[in-house]
């Protein structure tokens, strides 16, 4: 008899400390019954009865999104019909910002105030050669800050003027 005795009451003594530590260690929020202090104090005097009485009636179940225990169809789910409001919402934000981008791409570019031209078609320091040169059309150099041959900058080596 003293065989089974023993770990009868290991088995208890298990099933207790079990108990109490899940009472402890659960979301107060889904407690039921009674507060949690009060949970503890029927499992460890009650051991057996209170620890079954929390798994039975103190332990709440997991809160479901719905609510309900079946599904529910796109149109009458509210979370799901708020999301599609959200996602048309953006989409119209996203294409407001796409056409104004599309419209600040499309705007002709200001041009450099130091390439301005005069009526007679010199620069506006009056220095340049006039539009209608006799050696052929005017071919304009532009200088990129990021080319090998401006002095100083970092050539593709990554050193400067290397």
């Amino acid at each position: 008899m003293i065989r089974l005795a023993i770990p009868v009451v290991v088995a208890a003594v298990v099933f207790t400390i079990y108990a109490v530590v899940d009472c402890a260690l659960f979301d107060r929020m889904r407690i039921r019954g009674l507060p949690r202090g009060w949970w503890i104090v029927v499992i460890l005097l009650v051991p057996l009865i209170g620890a079954t009485l929390w798994f039975v009636i103190g332990r709440g179940r997991a809160n479901r999104s719905s609510g309900r225990g079946y599904s529910v169809a796109p149109d009458d789910d509210a979370d799901f019909l708020r999301q599609l409001n959200s996602d048309a919402a953006q989409d119209e934000r996203i294409r407001r910002l796409e056409q104004e981008l599309a419209e600040l791409d499309g705007e002709p570019e200001a041009t450099d105030p130091g390439d301005a031209r005069d009526g007679d078609g010199r620069g506006a320091d009056g220095r340049g050669a006039p539009d209608d040169a006799p050696d052929g059309p005017r071919t304009e150099r532009t200088q990129h800050p990021d080319t090998p041959e401006t002095p100083g900058e970092a050539g593709p080596s990554g050193r400067p003027n290397g």
